[in-house]
């Protein structure tokens, strides 16, 4: 806590608190609430993989959309980050987003697909690409650098994708902002909109990203799916995007795998990591094996 308070007390807007501070989470940094603002410090290591000048720049053009909360101090250099506190918000979980597919309501991954609709069509500018692939081979060569396993056969997989990046080259989306990372715990809900925080990978990419990775996420079935692209085109899904959507899906577990290993490389104690990438490398594999995927595949190839 001493060192937390040095922390804030380089922050002008947390200079001289002295009410309660409360741990809220995290899974590579650390967020605290101070009053009325959230605090994220961020996690050892992270400046191996993440731009920090470029994620303030997403965080304030995401703010400035009205999607994510305002933003009040970033220090590009430190990592240290501050935000409003969104009162009577709840943070999502993939329980959260579980139970209301038991309740036969698909109002809450609609809330999420609207956020995320008013994110890529905000017309915000990011300064970072996210290059599927490239990242794919940025984290292959990070991870050669530290004692960690990868799977047995991920390159084999690695190679198999391939064909899918060249599949999506044939039908490229317009490039907009992005989240790239959108973890449940990402989003809060208050019951009427959807808020979405933590822009650390956010960049320029296929909008249909967001969704698949989301789906991911969250675990959605098929028909919280369907929902979530309904709610996102507002009626008809365009089988190109649907197609796009369902891809990534399995490639977001091909690179998220990477990202797992190198949390372990780091020693991360937040989470069985090892587990975590063996069970997005498996998910991967099931998916890209299904016909329907193939068919996918072939809706984009023309």
């Amino acid at each position: 806590m001493t060192d937390l308070k040095a922390l804030m007390n380089k922050i002008p807007q947390l200079q001289g608190h002295d009410g309660p501070v409360e741990r809220m989470g995290g899974l590579t940094n650390v967020v605290y609430r101070v009053g009325d603002y959230c605090l994220r410090v961020p996690g050892e290591g992270t400046e191996e993989y993440i731009d920090r000048k470029a994620e303030a720049v997403a965080a304030q053009a995401a703010a400035d959309a009205g999607v994510s909360p305002e933003l009040v101090y970033a220090d590009p250099d430190s990592g240290l980050m501050v935000t409003r506190f969104i009162d009577g918000a709840t943070t999502m979980t993939p329980d959260l987003f579980a139970q209301a597919a038991t309740d036969g309501s698909h109002a809450v991954v609609g809330r999420a697909a609207i956020a995320l609709r008013d994110l890529h069509q905000s017309g915000a500018v990011f300064q970072a690409d996210f290059e599927l692939f490239a990242m794919i081979d940025d984290y292959l060569g990070l991870l050669s650098t530290k004692d960690v396993d990868l799977p047995d056969g991920y390159h084999d997989v690695v190679a198999e994708a391939e064909t899918i990046r060249a599949a999506l080259a044939r039908n490229p989306a317009p490039r907009v902002a992005c989240h790239c990372d959108p973890l449940c715990e990402n989003f809060l809900d208050t019951g009427a909109r959807m808020w979405i925080v933590d822009w650390e990978y956010s960049g320029m990419n296929d909008p249909m990203w967001d969704l698949g990775d989301l789906s991911v996420e969250a675990g959605l079935n098929d028909a919280q799916d369907g929902a979530l692209l309904s709610a996102y085109f507002d009626g008809q899904v365009p089988a190109n995007d649907h197609a796009r959507m369902v891809i990534y899906k399995a490639m977001c577990d091909l690179l998220w795998t990477l990202w797992g290993l190198i949390q372990l490389a780091n020693e991360n104690p937040a989470e069985d990591f090892r587990a975590y990438a063996d069970g997005r490398f498996a998910r991967c594999k099931a998916l890209m094996a299904r016909p329907e995927f193939a068919a996918h595949v072939a809706t984009l190839n023309g």
